[in-house]
């Protein structure tokens, strides 16, 4: 048996302690800018290829340049999110993961789909998809209930 007790309460998993999610939204947010300045850099390399393409192609490669930085963050959380560690580098150093409340680890398509409904809930609700996270148990998102996962410290 995996339980645990913390002042009197029986805590079977990791999930279930409270202090896995002290700081969390403010951590994610950091996280975010993180990942993004990383993306950002990712994308320079690959903007030079495609620019190098489009020359060859005559200006077709240069088509490329419109789904680029979308394909370089989808790689970026497939291989991230998506990995043993379950968290991306800028969760890594924020020391937070993201899991699945069903215990199975995250997979790279649901890192994709995690992400992708992030930003659509962005673009529909603005930034008040954070406000979510101020009534919800566990601090989770709206994309995180949808999905069925949290974002927790990971020394905790």
């Amino acid at each position: 048996m995996n339980a645990r007790v913390l002042d009197g309460e029986i805590i079977n998993t990791r999930l279930d302690d409270v202090r896995a999610y002290e700081g969390v939204r403010t951590r994610r947010m950091l996280a975010f800018v993180v990942d993004y300045i990383i993306v950002a850099l990712l994308t320079i390399p690959f903007a030079i290829l495609v620019f190098f393409l489009g020359l060859l192609t005559l200006g077709l490669g240069w088509m490329l340049f419109g789904v680029l930085v979308p394909a370089v963050a989808i790689l970026y959380i497939w291989n991230t999110l998506g990995s043993a560690d379950q968290a991306t580098t800028g969760m890594k150093m924020m020391g937070i993961r993201l899991d699945r409340l069903d215990g199975r680890p995250i997979d790279g398509l649901t890192a994709v789909v995690h992400s992708v409904l992030f930003w659509a809930g962005n673009v529909i609700l603005s930034p008040l998809v954070l406000l979510v996270t101020l009534f919800s148990d566990r601090k989770r998102t709206l994309h995180d209930l949808l999905l069925g996962t949290v974002v927790s410290r990971t020394g905790r």
